[in-house]
This record gives structure tokens, sequence and C-alpha cells, in this order.
């Protein structure tokens, strides 16, 4: 007769979660569960542990089960205006007003309460922001109704030449932890890539904030620029350089010309009825085209599935972009969005370190 011996499954469960027999009391051993083949052995019964042990059990199962779990493999995406350095708090208020000083606007001065009084009310929108502003104190006398288009165009693209030369000419820091937390990723062998594609101030600023890494850590980085969107097998398809795509992406991709343009026809049948200038302004879905082209090169130059990149946004382009393909989007405020609402995002953070973002919290999914 074979002798008898813990069950396999049992000596494993009980070697895993260090528990030894000496653990459990005469009690709760089962008088019912003996044998006596080859020598008396007791076999441990679980439905006669105390109601404290079973709980201790399980607790300790679930820390074992939850440590071996394997970890998803991520990428971190990371924009720089509002991420990497908070150019708004910095200089954007400044840049309006040289703006203001060269067009001769001397009505025209922010302070700080004034831009940011602008900034909430327009939601982040420049553009929305000028006239607010001058719908509030009157427009130039000199400026003509329809042409008013045109002024607010030159008024943010001095704007942005005086934002450029601010941050080349100053030493903006690079926000708090900001260092550190890409450091943490390369230390966790997780891919990291810098977006300056759709930089709101431009590709040339935003390149030389990220200088401000370091060349040790740019070596490590992935830099995603308009260049590289371009080359990038989405944004060739999006670009027309002739690369196919899926049948879903081009039907997708006719279905929003198509909508553009019955909008512009729509648009046209009004002003010629009611003789008035109606104009549809595709602006912002052709932003958010580009956000979208932006963060699935991003994904590319990663190497890992759209799901598995994280977005770390400081943009309401960046968290509409990164819900409509599926990326996960943390957001850190700025003071440019200091009272903003992103409800597509999943948690909205302060910044980098304990307490808000960390490379931990992103491995073990704790902002989920």
């Amino acid at each position: 007769m074979a002798s008898c011996s813990k069950p396999p499954m049992k000596q494993a469960f009980l070697k895993n979660n260090s528990i030894s027999e000496s653990f459990l009391s005469p009690h709760k051993v089962s008088s019912l569960s003996q044998c006596h083949c080859g020598g008396a052995q007791q076999f441990i019964s679980l439905k006669h542990f105390s109601q404290t042990s079973r709980k201790s059990l399980c607790a300790k199962t679930h820390s074992t089960l939850r440590d071996n779990t394997p970890q998803r493999q991520i990428a971190v995406l990371l924009e720089v205006e509002g991420v990497l350095v908070d150019v708004y708090r910095a200089g954007n208020r400044h840049a309006f007003n040289v703006a203001f000083q060269k067009l001769g606007l001397d009505c025209a001065d922010w302070t700080d309460p004034i831009y940011l009084d602008l900034a909430r009310k327009a939601v982040g929108d420049e553009e929305r922001m000028l006239v607010i502003f001058f719908d509030r104190i009157g427009w130039p006398t000199s400026l003509p109704t329809n042409e008013k288009e045109q002024f607010l165009k030159s008024v943010l693209q001095e704007k942005r030449k005086a934002l450029d030369e601010y941050v080349m000419t100053r030493s903006i820091p690079l926000r708090p932890g900001a260092e550190n937390f890409i450091d943490d990723a390369l230390k966790e062998d997780i891919p990291v890539v810098i977006l300056t594609a759709y930089s709101k101030n431009g590709d040339k600023m935003a390149r030389s904030v990220i200088d401000k890494l370091g060349l040790e850590r740019l070596s490590k980085i992935k830099i995603v620029g308009n260049e590289g969107v371009e080359k990038s097998f989405y944004g060739q398809f999006v670009f027309g350089k002739g690369v196919s795509a899926s049948l879903d992406e081009q039907l997708a991709k006719e279905a929003r010309k198509a909508a553009s343009a019955e909008k512009q026809r729509i648009a046209e049948e009004v002003s010629s009825k009611l003789k008035l200038s109606v104009e549809i302004d595709t602006t912002s879905s052709e932003i958010l085209e580009k956000v979208v082209a932006t963060l699935r090169a991003g994904a590319e130059y990663a190497g890992l599935p759209v799901p598995n990149c994280i977005l770390i946004a400081g943009s309401q382009s960046g968290a509409l972009a990164a819900e409509r393909i599926g990326m996960p989007c943390l957001v850190l405020r700025s003071s440019f969005t200091a009272r903003a609402e992103f409800r597509s995002a999943r948690a909205v953070m302060e910044g980098f370190g304990a307490g808000d973002l960390t490379i931990s919290k992103l491995l073990n999914r704790r902002w989920d």
C-alpha cells in the first residue's frame, strides 16, 4: 500500500504562504482527517481555521498573487509646455504685452489678474482671449470690421515671436521633479518620448526647453517633432506620402473630410441668402488631427501599442486626442490650466514627485 503524504497542492499552498503546521493549534486540526498509512499524520482542514487565521491566510495569499502579477510594459509620452516647463507662468503674459507694444496698442496691458481671468473664460484658447478682451475694452477704432480676423492673427504671430525670444534668452527652469521622473523611467527601461510637433509655441521653442535635460538624458530619449511625425507610418498616410492604411482609417478620414465640406457648403448657402460673411472654422479639428498623428507616431517610436503608451499632457488638445485613439492620459496642471477641467483624462495631478506623479504610480496603475 502506498504511503500517505500531504497532497502536492496543499504543500505548495502552505509553502508559498509561509504557513507551517506549527502555526495551527491542535483544535484546528480535524480528527477526521487522519491517515494511518505509513505512520499517523494529520492533514490540515482549512474549513476548521478560526476566522482570524482565515483572514490572515487570505491576506497573505492576495499579497503573493499581487506581487507575482507581471507588470504591463509601458511607455511615457511627454508634452513640453505645461509639463516639462510652465511656459505660461514664466513668459506668456509678458509675450502678449510685447506684442501689444509692437503693434502700437497702448490701451492693452495685461496684468496677472487680467491674464488669468481671460485664460479661465477662454479655456486656454488664446484667440478667444483676445476677442473677449477687445470686446470688453473696445477694438481699435482704425480697424475695419472685416479685418478683425487678420488683426488677431497678427497679434498672435507677434506674441509667438516674443515668447520664443523670451524662452531662448532667459533661463526658464524645468518643472520641479521633471528630471527625476525621466531618470526613474529610464532606470526601469521605460521608453520616454517627448512630443514637440504640436507645441503651441512652436517646435523650435520646445526644443530649446528640451536641451535643458542635458546630453546624457537626451541620448536615451526619443523626440518626435514635425519631421518625425511625417516620417512615421501613420504620418505618411495622413499627410499623403503614399503609404496605405487600413480601410477603417481611410473611411474615417474621408468621413471627416466630407463632414467639413458639408459644413462649409451650408455656411456658404446661409451667407448667400443672408448676404453675410459666414465661415466655418475648421482649425480645431485640423489641430486635433495633427495631435492624433503625433501621438500615434510617438507610440510607433516607442515600439509599443497605443494602449500601452501613457500621455502626460498639459493641454486639452492632447487629452482629447488621447481619448480618441484609446491612449491613457494623465494631466499635469500648470498656471495656464489651474482651473480647467479635463474630463477625458484618467487623472489630473499638480506636478511630479511624491504625492503627485511618479513612475511607481504608473507601473502600479495607482492613478487608474
